[in-house]
């Protein structure tokens, strides 16, 4: 009975990845990708770590992509069980046109334009070979996409507007398949070679997981230029509370409920190398700062406030205001 009662997930939250500099890291989203720093602050766990937050204009859930700076960390090496790519949704093929011109202009490293499971994508890279895709909305009806920055320097018919599909790279494929199906409640709805599409909630873009069957690869190794954790959306903590009691009947090791204020997460490793976690729609990101200046200064959750002097001298300083400034539109 449970898993008819069990809110299924919603599709994705946020990914969240390592920098080797959150400097580099804020002007490649912001200028480059035109993504919305929506919060500025520090990894909970980790408080001498910068947490950047990029988003949509309001920072919606299935929306951001986030990155740790992990101090002296050394450089990742791609491989086999990892979350090896992150896409980007772009509202349509012609979209896809404009961004092979602003890289080019700009030399972003890209793969040009590509076909996979019918949708169009453009693989890129970042400063630290992070690995993305842009992925076109072109026909796609499933989970709704965000809101894109508004007064960034992307014109809007062309600009990101959330998360589409993480590619995950594992070398025993059956077992993922059996974890993403009967744990985690996604289905198999197609296949092209080595590649397995999962599908969520409402699907689309913003529902889908690619899996890779690699037996070839060594296995990756975590450092900068590599995804930490991806996360999936539920409701509320009542709906991530029916996860948790799940995991705990099947047996599969997890946090519990984690409370990060922006919302509420649940962490469980599903596949050597591979953290998935379960986050809240909500609270989000607009409560504790107003909308016109988001991500301007260091914001920390309740826990930390005490510690704010401390954590202010351990961050260096980054400059992030933009409400004083005026993006032009960019068409090339």
């Amino acid at each position: 009975m449970e898993e008819f009662l069990m809110e299924q997930l919603k599709g994705m939250h946020h990914v969240t990845a390592i920098t080797s500099s959150a400097e580099k890291n804020y002007e490649f989203f912001t200028y480059t990708l035109g993504m919305r720093l929506v919060k500025k602050t520090v990894n909970q766990d980790d408080i001498q770590t910068y947490h950047l937050f990029f988003a949509d204009d309001q920072g919606n859930p299935g929306t951001d992509m986030t990155f740790f700076d992990f101090p002296g960390i050394p450089k990742g090496q791609h491989g086999t069980n990892e979350i090896a790519r992150t896409s980007f949704r772009v509202p349509s093929d012609e979209a896809l046109d404009y961004w092979v011109k602003r890289f080019n202009r700009l030399e972003v490293k890209h793969q040009g334009i590509q076909e996979q499971f019918g949708k169009k994508i453009l693989p890129f890279v970042d400063f630290d070979d992070q690995q993305y895709q842009l992925i076109s909305d072109e026909n796609d009806n499933g989970v709704a996409p965000g809101t894109p920055w508004q007064d960034g320097p992307i014109p809007l018919e062309y600009a990101i507007t959330g998360l589409g599909p993480i590619i995950v790279r594992v070398d025993d494929y059956e077992f993922f398949k059996k974890m993403m199906e009967q744990i985690l409640k996604f289905k198999e709805i197609d296949k092209e070679d080595s590649f397995h599409l999962f599908e969520t909630g409402e699907g689309g873009n913003g529902g889908q997981i690619i899996v890779e069957y690699n037996t070839v690869l060594p296995r990756h190794q975590q450092g900068y230029g590599t995804v930490h954790h991806a996360a999936f959306r539920v409701s509320n903590k009542e709906k991530l509370e029916d996860w948790i009691n799940h995991f705990q009947k099947v047996g599969l090791p997890n946090s519990g409920f984690v409370e990060r204020f922006y919302f509420g997460s649940l962490y469980a490793q599903v596949a050597p190398q591979i953290l998935f976690e379960i986050a809240t729609d909500g609270p989000g990101f607009m409560d504790d700062e107003p909308y016109e200046t988001l991500g301007e200064k260091l914001a920390l959750p309740p826990k930390l406030e005490p510690q704010c002097e401390e954590i202010e001298k351990m961050v260096r300083p980054i400059d992030t205001v933009r409400s004083t400034k005026t993006f032009e539109k960019e068409y090339e």
